[in-house]
Parts: C-alpha cells; structure tokens; sequence
C-alpha cells in the first residue's frame, strides 16, 4: 500500500510535457524564498531540483527550514517565459503546492548543501552524510557503480567466476602491517584482515576455478597518503594455464570496454609495453607519465671525455651522468632554475647543473657549464637535439640516484608547464621488474611480492640481476595495479622463501598451507588487480581518493564521522584475551590527540 506522502516522481524528472499532471514530490529544502507570503521552495533530491510555489495557505503554522525533508503534491505548471532557468533540466515549469507535509526537520547545517564547497575537509569528513548530498558527490558514487558493474559484466563476460575470499585469515608478511582480530574462542592467537587475496586465488587456481575474480575490500595500517586509504577495494582476478599476454588482453578487453561504455572514451588497443629496465633509463621512473616526450638523455659517454672534473670523477667512479632538455627553458631565470636544483635535491642529488646551448660559432651558450664546452658546443646540442631558446638541464651521481631525481623533475617540470596532453589516457604495461631488491639490513626483499615467478625457473647467479614475471599498469604516470605470473612450482616457492630470510620453519609456520597445495598439482597461473578507487578518481578527474569513496579515512586513519578507532570497555578486552598498553584516555595520546585535532 502507497502512503499518501510517498513521490510519484523524482524532483529531476518533471518536464513542459507533465504540465496540468498532479502529482507528489519528496525531498530537501534546498533554497527558500519569501515574496510577500508566497514561498518559492527549490527541492531537491538525488535526480534534480524543482521549484515549489507554497502560499501561506498551504504552509499554515509550518516554518521551513533548509534541509528540510518535506512530501508535497499539487500541480505541474508552466513557467512563463521570463522565469524559465535554462541552467536546470526543471526549468520550464513549476509544482504549485496544494499540500505539503513536514517529513523530517533538519538542525541548521554546518555548512550548505552546494556544488562548489569552500570548507574544511575535516568539517565535511565529520558530517559526511551532509557531504554525500551535494549532487557532485553523489554522481561521483554513481560513476564508481557504473564503472565497477561494468567491469564485473566485462569479465563474467569473458568466462570468470566471481568468488568471494576470506576476511578474517591468518597473517602473513606481504610488504604492509596487517591489521590485527583478536580471537575470542582462541585465546592469544589472532586473525588477520587481507592486505589482499593473494594466496586464496593461487589456491582456486589450484582448486581448478580457472578464471577467477571478485571485488575485493583489502587492508594495509601504511602511512597514508592522497591515493592510500587503509582499506580499499580492487578489481582482483586470476587465471590458469596463462602466460603474460593473456592477463594483458583480459585487461585491456575489459577496460576497452568500460571506458567506452562509462567514460565515453575509445582506448587505443593493445596498450603498448615497456620494460622496468627501460622505463627507468628513458623516465627514471617505473610508472611513466607517457603523455609527453620528455626523456631522459645518457649524457656518460660526452662526460667521460669533457673538461668540467666533477663529471669525470662521476663517470670514472661507475656513476651517471644524466641530462633532460626543456625545451624553450632558456627563459628561466636564475631564481626559477635553483628551485628545479632544490627539487632534485629533494631526491638525493647533490645539485643541478645547466646550460643553454648555442652553437660554437654564436659563442657556445650560457650557464655554469658553458666554460666547460670548450668547442664542443654543436656535438653537444646534437646529442640533446637542442636549439637556442632551449635549456639542458644535468644530474651527476649514482644511477639510481640521478635517475630518480631527473624522473621527479620530469613529472615536476611537466606538471608545471602543463606539457601532459589534456584527455589523453595513457595506459602502459611495465613488465620484468627485478625479482630482489637488497634490504637495509643486507639481506633480500621481494620487489613485488614472494609469489610472483621469476623469468629463469633455476634462477641462476646474483639474485640482485634476476628479473621477474611481474608486471605493472600505468595511466597518466599513476601506478593503476600490479600483477605476475605466480609461481607454481613448491621447489621454488620454498627457494625464493629462503632467499628471502624464511628458514623451513618460518615457511611452515607462515605459508604451509600455500606450499602443501602447490604439492598437489598446481597449475601455471597469474593474474592481476586493479585499485577501483583509484581507477574510478581518475576517470573522474580527481587527485584524492576519498571523494570516491563513501566514507574515507583522514591522514591520520580516523573516521570522523563514526569516531574510529575508539576506546572499548576493559570487558571486551578481557573477553578477547587482550590488555591495553595505551596510555590513559587523559595521558600523552589524549594529548597529542587533542594537538593535532584528532579525536
């Protein structure tokens, strides 16, 4: 049975063609207007907004306020022509009120319910059922829905199986800190919520699932930053019987698709690839913003040979002596080009040095290294492809080094002169990542994770100089998600455990689920995943993650709104077997709480 508040249509929905129709409307006061006792109501819900003629007959005793949740139901008229609002799909008529009914009164909000909102994220994140009502919000939790059933319909499409894994499972050492349950029925043994459901899609695969995926909520206590929330959601999928290629056109079939279909964009198929090696030396980055040509320029050969002594003793010693041109950077000034030295030094170089070319016969340019030309100006040019008017810019150290701090001052300098190509969608695979990188301590880490395969099954010398079957995909210079081909076989499983400082004990202890079922035929398998809330700001445009997603965490991991984390009682405590070594709620944390504006 209909109540008789209950809408008969949306407040976006009533157009010229409704007009003589009675009908019912339910939603927010948005804007109230008095013109001498008649009241101009604009209310608005999810769809639209829709002017409302109220007379104090029929508003009685009632006082409005904004935010106001009201039922009201009269006529549709039409506007004349003078009171259209081309600005509103609504705009050509009117709902004259015959009745109105107060559904639900609203305290006065903290701030108003407008597109455009000049207030502190912390006021919004507090209020954040107020923050989800302004239309930008809402239609930003539209587009992710769109998106993510369309890849959900991408896949099924494609034959995968949607397969829900564990929440609650048991800790393992995957790169981040897990977050920690505490078992009531177990005393002194906890769960753990997944980082990710790595090992539960090996294990289908060895099941014999076959094409697996699912959309994944994952945990990780990491420091967090504008693209990290300490829980997220990826597209996660997985695959037997596989190599590189496959995963790559699952992908790309799948996003080809939705970005047609939700973004209304055509994506250029395949998306081309790009090794880490190679990325690195032509980037100095292994997720390249590819939307402009940028690149980074070898410059040791010319150093090696030259007479400026700080490049030669980097060269002699196995350094780099890398260089980037900006082009029509000659006119910089001075003050400009040392705060491009004070971002590189950010980065660990320990300065910058610049030149701007001339050709010999016009005197062999300008700047700190032009004295060191010596004649050797037009080879130079040549070998940057420069022209006057341009601006050569130089890092001497370790590779490592002078390729970050050249990658970083690349993304900067491309940022600040707007070269990156609007619309442009670049999406890049960046494959064979080292397999090892050496730890602080000496020892090995895994670059990617311990699962991933490495391209030589013996895995022969130096684990440093071993590469992997593991690869990235990057849009636009963001890290979209990552994946490998898995291992398969235990005997390697259990080396690269023992490369990575886990004796047969800890392997048993930590992963002997995940060893005893590659004993049991398992088959060739990777897969890949993708971060959706990243995805889905990017789509729209946006450089935080938490105007996707519907109820985000601050810097700090709080939840303002809910006020989380929170102190729970000492009985909860003792009944989970856990005892708190946290200062007193009026002791240091309180304090330093109540300094950073914590709760």
């Amino acid at each position: 049975m209909t109540a008789s508040w209950q809408r008969t249509h949306t407040a976006g929905a009533l157009r010229a063609a409704h007009v003589g129709q009675r009908v019912t409307l339910n939603g927010w006061v948005h804007a109230r207007r008095d013109h001498g006792g008649i009241y101009f109501v604009d209310l608005r819900d999810r769809y639209g907004i829709t002017q409302v003629v109220l007379s104090e007959e029929v508003t009685g005793e009632l006082r409005l306020g904004p935010e106001d949740v009201l039922s009201v139901s009269g006529q549709v008229v039409a506007r004349n022509e003078a009171n259209r609002n081309a600005e509103r799909a609504t705009g050509d008529i009117e709902l004259v009120a015959e009745s109105v009914e107060l559904l639900s009164s609203s305290k006065v909000p903290p701030f108003e319910i407008i597109d455009e909102l000049d207030t502190a994220i912390e006021t919004r994140l507090r209020h954040r059922y107020l923050d989800l009502r302004r239309m930008p919000m809402l239609a930003n939790l539209e587009h992710r829905s769109r998106l993510i059933t369309g890849l959900r319909n991408a896949f099924v499409g494609q034959g995968f199986t949607e397969v829900e894994t564990p929440i609650l499972t048991r800790s393992t050492p995957e790169g981040a800190r897990d977050y920690l349950v505490p078992s009531r029925v177990h005393p002194g043994e906890f769960y753990a919520l997944p980082q990710s459901p790595q090992l539960f899609k090996q294990i289908l695969m060895v099941s014999g699932v076959d094409k697996y995926f699912q959309v994944a909520r994952c945990f990780r206590d990491e420091d967090l930053r504008a693209d990290r929330q300490p829980e997220f959601t990826q597209l996660d999928m997985e695959m037997s019987f596989v190599e590189e290629e496959d995963v790559f056109a699952a992908w790309e079939k799948a996003l080809g698709e939705v970005f047609k279909d939700v973004v209304g964009v055509e994506l250029p198929l395949p998306f081309p690839r790009l090794s880490y090696a190679e990325a690195m030396e032509r980037y100095g980055s292994d997720k390249p913003d590819t939307r402009f040509a940028m690149e980074l320029i070898s410059m040791d050969e010319w150093a090696a040979g030259c007479d400026f002594k700080v490049f030669q003793s980097v060269v002699a010693g196995g350094g780099r002596v890398l260089g980037l041109l900006i082009k029509g950077g000659a006119e910089l000034s001075r003050k400009q080009v040392t705060a491009l030295e004070d971002v590189v030094k950010t980065y660990g170089a320990k300065g910058l040095a610049w030149w701007k070319p001339a050709s010999d016969a016009q005197g062999g340019g300008a700047g700190p290294l032009a004295r060191f030309v010596n004649g050797q100006a037009d080879h130079l040019m040549e070998i940057l492809d420069a022209e006057e008017g341009d601006l050569a810019v130089f890092v001497a150290d370790s590779q490592s080094v002078a390729r970050r701090a050249l990658g970083e001052l690349r993304v900067h300098l491309g940022r600040e002169r707007g070269l990156a190509k609007s619309g442009s969608w670049n999406f890049l695979w960046v494959t064979r990542f080292p397999m090892f990188e050496e730890s602080a301590e000496g020892g090995w880490t895994a670059l990617h994770h311990p699962f991933t395969a490495p391209e030589d099954w013996d895995m022969p010398g130096d684990p440093g100089s071993l590469a992997s079957r593991a690869y990235d995909l990057v849009l636009n210079g963001w890290e979209l998600g990552s994946g490998s081909i898995r291992i398969h076989r235990q005997d390697v499983q259990a080396r690269v455990f023992e490369l990575l400082g886990i004796g047969p004990q800890d392997q048993q202890a930590k992963f002997g689920f995940l060893l005893e079922a590659l004993e049991h035929g398992a088959p060739p398998h990777g897969g890949f995943a993708v971060g959706l809330d990243r995805l889905v700001a990017m789509t729209l445009g946006l450089d935080n993650i938490r105007d996707v997603v519907a109820f985000p965490k601050t810097a700090s991991a709080t939840d303002l709104m809910c006020q989380a984390p929170s102190p729970v009682p000492e009985k909860l405590l003792r009944e989970v077997h856990v005892a708190s070594l946290a200062p007193s709620a009026d002791g240091p944390a309180a304090e330093s709480a109540a300094a950073d504006g914590t709760p």
